[in-house]
């Protein structure tokens, strides 16, 4: 197997939230650190998965690597460009290779517009098609994503859940992008419907040659679609790998306690249970040294005073946690 190509690379990525107050609420006493010096590769190809609680940052740095919201440090390079530098008029002849699906199918579409311009607006913006040409490639569009072409005078309202999100699909996928960002995109729908969506999914990243970074709370659902998982706490990223070493034999404490919780079949061996102490800290007032130490139940002295780095301890296999640097592992 020859070397993967890199299609996107995130680099020590910072996203800070300015707190206000003083008397007038202008002045900034704070920030809230959303994400904290994440770096990953996205090969080419491949489905990215990121998981964690909710507000971990996950969302967040699927929102930031789009620029969407800007970033506050660190380099997102997209087929060797710089995202992160780009002036607004180059970023958005760029969007047509990046594309993003989001949480709520309702929220993300316009209720004034019929699909059919949902759909052909990002044809306007970007294409070179004539007015007929858009609306063939608009029927064609819904039939890809297994909608029925004569409902293309509908409203969003006119449209089930999982409808909605096959709407979704088909405008981000009307430009031909490169990389999709799926931000919890069957987290809103009946489990019988999540699984139609991700199926079509899957067979639409075949047919198109597309590469996915896929964001989901839903650990089962990561597994059944994802290459490879990043597993995100309180805005810093503490375990990337293959989904089947990740599964078989995590390494972080957090991902031990992560994959306890999910509930297996019966014929199944299941996981020692792992009850997670106290509250997720605050994003404004992080704890010091490793940010899981105050509900870690393997917390070292180390681990209160000393942020570990991410580092690979095994082939593809990233975590940061001081219990695989032997120097510093204490017995």
């Amino acid at each position: 197997m020859g070397e993967r190509e890199v299609l996107l690379e995130v680099k020590g990525l910072k996203k800070y939230f300015p707190i206000k107050g003083g008397i007038f609420g202008k002045k900034t006493v704070n920030h809230v650190r959303a994400v904290e010096d994440v770096s990953f590769n996205v090969y080419k190809g491949e489905t990215l998965g990121i998981v964690g609680e909710s507000g971990c940052g996950k969302s967040t740095t699927g929102r930031t690597i789009l620029r969407l919201i800007d970033p506050t440090e660190g380099s997102v390079t997209f087929e060797g460009v710089d995202l992160a530098s780009l002036s607004a008029s180059d970023m958005r002849k760029k969007r047509k290779d990046l594309q993003i699906v989001f949480q709520d199918p309702f929220a993300s579409l316009n209720p004034r517009f019929k699909v059919g311009k949902a759909i052909e607006e990002p044809l306007k913006i970007f294409g070179t098609y004539s007015d007929s040409q858009r609306k063939e490639k608009v029927k064609d569009l819904m039939k890809q994503v297994g909608l029925k072409p004569e409902h293309i005078d509908r409203y969003p309202h006119q449209f089930s859940g999982g409808q909605r999100q096959r709407i979704g699909m088909a405008r981000a996928l009307s430009v031909q992008p490169k990389l999709i960002i799926l931000d919890e995109p069957v987290s809103a729908l009946d489990v019988s419907v999540q699984s139609q969506v991700l199926n079509l999914m899957q067979q639409l990243q075949e047919e198109y040659s597309l590469t996915y970074l896929f964001i989901s709370h839903d650990l089962s659902v990561v597994k059944h679609l994802c290459d490879r998982v990043a597993v995100m706490y309180l805005g810093h990223m503490v375990e990337l790998a293959d989904k089947r070493h990740l599964y078989n034999e995590p390494l972080h404490p957090y991902t031990k306690a992560l994959l306890s919780a999910v509930p297996t079949p019966n014929l199944k061996p299941k996981r020692e249970r792992i009850i997670l102490q106290g509250s997720v800290p605050s994003p404004s007032n992080p704890p010091s040294g490793c940010v899981f130490h105050t509900r870690c139940h393997e917390c070292m002295d180390i681990c209160k005073t000393e942020k570990p780095e991410m580092r690979e301890v095994r082939e593809g296999r990233y975590v940061a946690c001081h219990l695989y640097n032997e120097e510093e592992r204490t017995v």
